[in-house]
């Protein structure tokens, strides 16, 4: 089997200049790498052209310091190796680049802010793994996009200069910042220009994936009945319809802005607001005098209107559950982790901002006022986490390597999707383990190495 992991060490380049590396000879012999003469070393889109030196009896690689700089290696960091004879290119890698909203150069123990944690944990996996990551803003994009201004980890956070890499993973929090036509350009030409391969490339809405998704006959069994609300005729036949619907910003996430308008028996319509404090409730007299009300909130904001469920609950608290799914090393959606979220006290949404709280699945479920169906619910949660991945890989065209995906149980037993979200909290997903690296982070730099053939 051929070795694939080879640890870098650098050195002055008064002792080994920049057109030239040394490599342990059982490296050289494995991949047929000529002696000699010149090859390309690749490192993401930076190229080099060297020769190599054979070292025997030696199990790694030396390059000058100023070499290792241009991409922001450290000594002693082990990357994967690959050599093409066709091309007489050797590829050091994966170089992964993580795209951030933001980042803060004064707070130099804390340059990501409450991302910093998720951040170190990825630069551990790597080395683990045989990887190279950094992170970067949209600040860090320079008018041409050859090359980005980013953040590597060397003991402490250090700003550098960095080749475009081999794979970018968009973990931007700001659909304002994705959607600025200078960062469309970046990832355009990092696809185009530099065969880098881009996953997680756009926030998704709830209206593009319900109307993707409800044309797939083997998926509509999750679907609520959930429309784009567009008029006050629409409105009125879906309250018609159901005891009680939710309208949900097809923008929106952590809950925000969700409004539950439920039909009372005494007559008139209940709404039902999230607020950061709890849920503020309205009485009104007429649907109409409802419509009235928040049309003018429509002007600005577009509204998913969708089917009321009767979900299980814990203590009248509703339970929803938040599964995490990844492509793994070989390409295939797998469920990473599914957590149970309970609604806290004052709220109807069971968002961890809005003070839910975590718990396993089986322990919800066991607690719950399921009746029938228990055994059978966590099985029945993963397998329509995975069928919904491959029908939003199937009909959404965007390259998506994670995703987390909102499930629901009702009363009955059946399982019910309530969203999807493409750029998944690093904290609301999290396995309820305390492990020094997440099989999350350790499944993203996986797919970045099946991604770039490490």
């Amino acid at each position: 089997m051929l070795k694939s992991k080879v640890a870098v060490q650098t050195v002055s380049s008064s002792l080994l200049p920049d057109d030239a590396i040394m490599l342990g000879e059982s490296y050289l012999k494995q991949w047929k790498i000529p002696l000699g003469q010149p090859i390309t070393l690749k490192l993401g889109a930076y190229r080099q052209p060297v020769k190599v030196i054979s070292i025997a009896r030696y199990d790694g690689m030396r390059m000058n310091q100023s070499l290792a700089r241009h991409v922001g290696l450290s000594s002693g960091a082990t990357l994967r190796i690959h050599y093409a004879e066709k091309t007489s290119t050797l590829s050091l890698g994966p170089i992964i680049g993580v795209m951030v909203s933001r980042d803060y150069p004064k707070m130099l123990d804390r340059p990501f802010g409450s991302i910093t944690m998720f951040c170190k944990e990825l630069v551990d996996g790597c080395a683990e793994q045989g990887a190279h990551v950094f992170f970067f803003t949209p600040n860090g994009i320079p008018e041409s996009s050859d090359s980005v201004e980013g953040w590597v980890y060397h003991n402490a956070w250090k700003r550098m200069t960095l080749p475009i890499p081999d794979i970018v993973n968009n973990r931007l929090t700001s659909r304002k910042l994705e959607n600025k036509p200078r960062i469309q350009q970046f990832l355009k030409d990092v696809k185009q220009r530099h065969a880098a391969q881009v996953f997680n490339e756009k926030f998704l809405d709830k209206h593009e994936v319900f109307d993707s998704l409800k044309h797939d006959s083997s998926l509509t069994r999750y679907l609520p009945e959930s429309h784009l609300l567009r008029n006050y005729t629409m409105l009125k036949a879906m309250c018609t319809k159901y005891d009680h619907v939710f309208l949900k910003p097809i923008r929106g996430s952590l809950g925000k802005g969700i409004i539950k308008i439920t039909k009372l028996e005494t007559g008139g319509f209940l709404a039902m607001f999230t607020t950061s404090a709890g849920s503020r409730k309205q009485h009104y007299a007429s649907l109409l005098k409802l419509f009235s009300s928040i049309s003018g909130k429509m002007r600005t904001v577009r509204y998913q209107i969708q089917q009321g469920l009767t979900l299980i609950d814990i203590g009248k608290r509703p339970v929803d559950f938040r599964a995490l799914v990844q492509k793994n090393a070989t390409g295939k959606w797998t469920v990473t982790s599914i957590v149970a979220r309970t609604a806290g006290g004052t709220h109807f949404v069971s968002n961890l901002a809005r003070g839910g709280t975590l718990s396993t699945v089986r322990e919800a479920i066991g607690r719950s006022n399921l009746v029938n169906g228990k055994q059978e619910a966590p099985s029945k949660l993963q397998k329509a986490a995975l069928e919904i991945a491959e029908g939003v890989d199937k009909h959404i065209p965007s390259h998506f390597g994670e995703l987390g995906i909102d499930l629901a149980v009702d009363t009955n037993g059946r399982i019910w999707m309530l969203e999807v979200n493409s750029k998944p909290s690093k904290s609301d997903n999290t396995p309820l383990t305390e492990q020094k690296i997440r099989p999350s982070v350790l499944r993203m730099i996986q797919y970045s190495r099946y991604l770039s053939g490490f």
